[in-house]
């Protein structure tokens, strides 16, 4: 794919998100915040509003003939034959969107195969759009955005959490996690993976660390991070398209994932 149709799908997809999160704050019937539990995966929450964000999402972006792969419909256009697709999360943070808690986001992004090329967010419910990539650096709105020059981790917010994937009750998994993030000056949980990646871009937060988070939380953010001049590892979970992430700076190094 060149440069310039990258450039172009970038475009759509942050005209695409702008016009998804107005179409959701434009629609706060009671019905979308409906919710319900799914039995296989108990923690695992599922609005009527993630349903609703997914169809419209993939009505616009389905007729560009690249493959999708999305939390509630899975792979979409998946007989194409070019290694690029998309990875969208109608709604991540289902949970602040339902109770009112704090910021949720619609998440678009391109990969190549398994490499990021860039991500956009549409953040719930102010309707910011962050986008970037490592090849296009990393802006809210139009305004360039940085991670923090933080070094010592003593002194580094970690934003983290618990994934409907993770076992908390496996003992000896939580005590290795929390013996992994003990040296962080501040943890910080914010109930949802591509805000917590938003805030390490932006400066505001240092690192990102969480287990078993599923791909399409995390790939629009992953971009964005990128962009932001931060660095970012990441190995296969226990799951399908599930994760292990580390996410930095890029001056504190957070050996995480070895630690495991």
């Amino acid at each position: 794919m060149s440069e310039s149709e990258i450039l172009s799908l970038l475009e759509i997809s942050k005209d695409v998100a702008k016009e998804i999160i107005t179409l959701l704050n434009n629609n706060q019937e009671e019905k979308l915040k409906k919710y319900h539990y799914i039995p296989d995966l108990p923690r695992e929450m599922k609005s009527d509003a993630d349903r609703f964000m997914d169809k419209e999402l993939i009505k616009r972006l389905s007729p560009l003939g690249i493959s999708i792969l999305s939390e509630e419909g899975g792979e979409i256009n998946s007989k194409s034959k070019s290694s690029f697709r998309f990875i969208i999360d109608p709604l991540d943070g289902t949970v602040n969107y339902v109770r009112g808690l704090s910021q949720s986001s619609i998440s678009i992004a391109l990969y190549d195969d398994k490499k990021p090329v860039f991500g956009v967010l549409a953040i719930y419910p102010s309707e910011e759009i962050v986008w970037g990539g490592k090849n296009f650096g990393a802006f809210l709105d139009e305004e360039p955005i940085n991670v923090s020059d933080t070094e010592e981790i003593s002194n580094a917010i970690l934003c983290t959490g618990f994934s409907s994937q993770f076992d908390v009750s496996d003992k000896k998994t939580l005590s290795k996690y929390f013996d992994l993030i003990e040296n962080f000056g501040k943890i910080r949980m914010l109930g949802s993976a591509s805000i917590s990646l938003f805030n390490v871009a932006r400066g505001a937060a240092d690192c990102y660390y969480e287990q078993e988070i599923m791909i399409w939380d995390v790939a629009a953010g992953i971009a964005i991070l990128e962009g932001a001049g931060g660095e970012v590892s990441v190995s296969p979970g226990r799951f399908d398209n599930s994760l292990n992430v580390v996410a930095s700076n890029g001056t504190i190094k957070c050996n995480l994932i070895e630690g495991q």
